[in-house]
């Protein structure tokens, strides 16, 4: 119920300090009632005042968040690679392309897009509105299905392309790291790495409203496994 709070104050650009100031409340008491999850119904209806919303409409609100889609099917995944357009407009949608963005940028004319976006429309990813206007379906930490059919593709991809760049540019960075850990410490590192990937999702929804002139395609690896011997595994001694 608060996550679906927060975010409607965020849809209505209301900040803490607002809700203190209806609350009669500190900006640290308010941030603390989120924090632990201790709103009362009644201060819940004046925030929900101050938004001009009704309780019920909060409710809703929070049904449709529930109902939104963290994971496609693998056949749906598998559909979705056997067909590159389809996986282009896929990919631009879920970084909140508009249908013109796709048409400015790519050489797909008006009825294949609007067919993509109506398969993707099915598979539940996307509902299409009038006009073509698209509203995503999928919930904050959405992904693609571990080891499935569109991380297996872009595996296959990144094995051949991405490491040929030589990251020497201000967009690049490379970095290589290698050392021993417990396997307590490979788990702290891994909480670490989707820690990482959590705060570059909700940096990349918090920057969808720009102007896609302002913003660059972005692809990033995080990856970890044991690779104890790696490349020196041919110079081991033989047992």
């Amino acid at each position: 119920m608060l996550s679906c709070v927060k975010k409607a104050l965020k849809q209505h650009g209301i900040s803490y300090v607002q809700v203190a100031v209806h609350l009669q409340l500190t900006e640290a008491s308010v941030k603390r009632l989120f924090s632990q999850k201790q709103f009362t119904m009644q201060r819940l209806e004046q925030v929900c005042q101050l938004m001009q919303l009704e309780l019920a409409d909060l409710l809703q609100l929070m049904s449709e968040q529930q109902q939104q889609l963290q994971q496609l099917s693998y056949e749906q995944e598998e559909e979705i690679t056997r067909d590159l357009t389809l996986l282009l407009v896929a990919v631009s949608v879920l970084n909140r392309w508009s249908m013109q963005d796709i048409l400015d940028w790519y050489q797909l004319s008006e009825h294949e897009c609007i067919r993509k976006l109506v398969q993707l429309d099915r598979l539940k990813l996307i509902e299409l509105l009038p006009n073509n206007k698209i509203r995503l379906r999928v919930s904050a930490n959405f992904s693609w299905r571990e080891g499935g059919p569109i991380q297996r593709f872009f595996q296959q991809k990144i094995a051949q392309e991405f490491f040929q760049a030589r990251f020497n540019s201000k967009a690049e960075c490379l970095l290589v790291l290698n050392g021993m850990l417990s396997a307590a410490g490979n788990d702290e590192f891994q909480r670490k790495l989707r820690r990482l990937a959590s705060e570059f999702n909700e940096l990349n929804r918090q920057e969808a409203s720009l102007p896609l002139a302002q913003r660059n395609g972005v692809s990033i690896v995080l990856a970890m496994r044991d690779w104890r011997f790696g490349l020196f595994k041919p110079l081991l001694k033989k047992s």
